[in-house]
């Protein structure tokens, strides 16, 4: 199969595993393992296509990290080797120099033979990947980067309620954020029926969950929220077709569709959110599921701008804090990108 590179795998037995070996250093507030918090220091490589990275993206938003961490942006497609600065001028990113990420992984692990993911913190002095741990880095970016985050910064990771959190975002994972992968790349009948009944068990969980709260974890956001977001946006341009994740779409889940507008609409989420990009890259990465790279001009996303109701179910968005301001103009993601967006890039 094709990798994904924004977490790769592989197939055994008809079930698709993710690879999870990535490079475990982390970037910290008293530097212990080498990596210190210094402002200016690192770049953010991303892709918008890909989830796991659109939380990075989501994350370094809502805390106002972006004087702090700069951001790399990588095409919506990629070849074997890894993904490509194809959008900057002369395909190069304008901070590191270089053409592909591989390069950052390769500068500092020369016979590197594993996945090149997305997202990756890279060290600008030495221009060589520092980590491409994307379960740890947001989390990191929450707790390590406090001197840096902006006046009226969420508390996405509150420790009051950090066990239940751990318990809702490690069951997302594995069930829904992964959960449509293992659809979408099973190599056997019994493999994708497993797969799918898994998905679906979490998703009713999750319908369930959100009928009597407005978010995850009760009334504001938190990084449990942002993870299960990047997926229900891409769900139905992408995971019902393409993935046959074909039960329901998202938008006839009442509970789901309302808070995957609810968060398309606040600051921080939906401005993040390119949909020809997303769809790009699985219909074109993914040739082996798709042969004939055919994109898709559906569906509609206008819909996700629709009204909500969920402001009855009460909460503040960001607890104490507040929204953040607009993106830079430079990370903004073009006007016919978004919602009712024309054609493709």
């Amino acid at each position: 199969m094709s990798e994904d590179n924004s977490g790769s795998g592989y197939v055994t037995s008809g079930e698709f595993q993710r690879d999870t070996a990535y490079i475990p250093d982390r970037i910290t507030a008293d530097g212990s393992g080498g990596w210190p918090v210094e402002a200016g220091r690192y770049r953010l490589v991303v892709a918008r296509a890909c989830p796991w990275a659109n939380r990075a993206v989501i994350v370094r938003r809502l805390l106002g990290l972006e004087d702090a961490i700069s951001m790399g942006l990588c095409g919506p497609t990629h070849d074997e080797r890894s993904w490509t600065f194809d959008l900057d001028p002369g395909g190069r990113d304008p901070v590191l120099g270089h053409e592909r990420l591989q390069q950052a992984f390769l500068a500092r692990f020369p016979d590197y033979d594993r996945g090149i993911t997305v997202p990756a913190m890279v060290d600008v002095p030495t221009k060589q990947v520092v980590t491409n741990d994307f379960l740890q880095m947001t989390l990191d970016l929450s707790t390590e980067w406090t001197g840096f985050h902006r006046d009226g910064a969420p508390d996405l990771y509150p420790e009051k309620l950090r066990d239940e959190m751990d318990e809702v975002m490690q069951r997302v994972y594995t069930e829904v954020n992964n959960g449509v992968y293992r659809c979408g790349f099973a190599g056997s009948q019994r493999a994708y029926d497993e797969a799918y009944e898994r998905l679906w068990t979490a998703l009713d969980w999750l319908e369930e969950r959100l009928a009597g709260q407005r978010y995850l974890m009760g009334e504001s956001i938190t990084e449990a929220d942002v993870r299960l977001f990047t997926t229900l946006a891409r769900f139905d341009p992408v995971y019902h077709g393409h993935f046959k994740a074909n039960r329901q779409k998202l938008t006839e889940l009442p509970a789901l569709w309302g808070y995957a507008r609810d968060l398309f609409q606040t600051p921080g989420f939906g401005d993040t959110i390119d949909f020809p990009q997303i769809k790009e890259h699985y219909y074109v990465v993914h040739a082996d599921i798709n042969p004939t790279q055919v994109i898709p001009v559906g569906p509609d996303t206008a819909n996700w701008l629709t009204p909500h109701g969920r402001e009855e179910l009460g909460g503040r968005p960001f607890g104490d804090g507040t929204p953040p301001g607009p993106p830079p103009e430079d990370e903004r993601v073009p006007a016919d990108h978004g919602p009712g967006g024309l054609g493709h890039r």
